[in-house]
């Protein structure tokens, strides 16, 4: 009998295409949504107030929020597309996307709610697998920060400040480790 078998295994470089690949599509979707709609901020906030005119948040908060959505999109779109600051881009992404659920489940869209789950999913899926983000401009400008020829050491920038705090707070743990003792 053959006893082989075939193992299915994830590779590290197909998870960082895959991971570059999702990314740039979540990024230009953000960033189309801010892109047709930052020429009509105006026109999108009267929307959005519209279809908010039965909830409980008041319009002003509404119509602020409306102001910040297109800028919002465009701005992480452009980001999270290059691969720049992306971690930081996800959890923007990650807080705008609440604040939008927010607004949609306080009028019982349970539609656009549904719909707006698969984005998180994505977000949450970058933002857990950002380890794998090795094609982007963030990896490339760190690899450029740590490489040998930079003169720059991998090891943290410890300045005389944060030194003393860290030998103050060695101090302090042994005072007090000697009197649990």
């Amino acid at each position: 009998m053959n006893d082989q078998k075939n193992y299915i295994s994830l590779k590290p470089q197909d998870i960082a295409i895959a991971y570059l690949l999702l990314r740039i599509l979540i990024g230009v979707n953000y960033f189309n949504h801010g892109f047709t709609r930052i020429f009509d901020i105006p026109g999108f906030a009267e929307g959005i107030v519209e279809q908010l005119k039965d909830s409980y948040f008041p319009e002003f908060m509404v119509r602020i929020n409306s102001y910040l959505v297109p800028p919002v999109e465009l701005i992480v779109g452009v980001l999270i597309t290059i691969g720049l600051a992306t971690r930081g881009s996800l959890i923007a992404t990650f807080i705008l996307m609440i604040i939008l659920k927010l607004g949609v489940t306080s009028v019982q869209n349970w539609g656009a709610a549904t719909s707006m789950l698969s984005y998180a999913l994505v977000l949450f899926i970058l933002l857990a697998g950002h380890s794998f983000d090795i094609y982007s401009i963030d990896h490339w400008r760190k690899k450029q920060q740590t490489s040998p020829d930079s003169g720059i050491s991998n090891q943290p920038n410890t300045n005389n400040f944060s030194l003393f705090f860290t030998k103050f707070g060695k101090k302090r743990r042994r005072k007090h480790r000697s009197y649990l003792r």
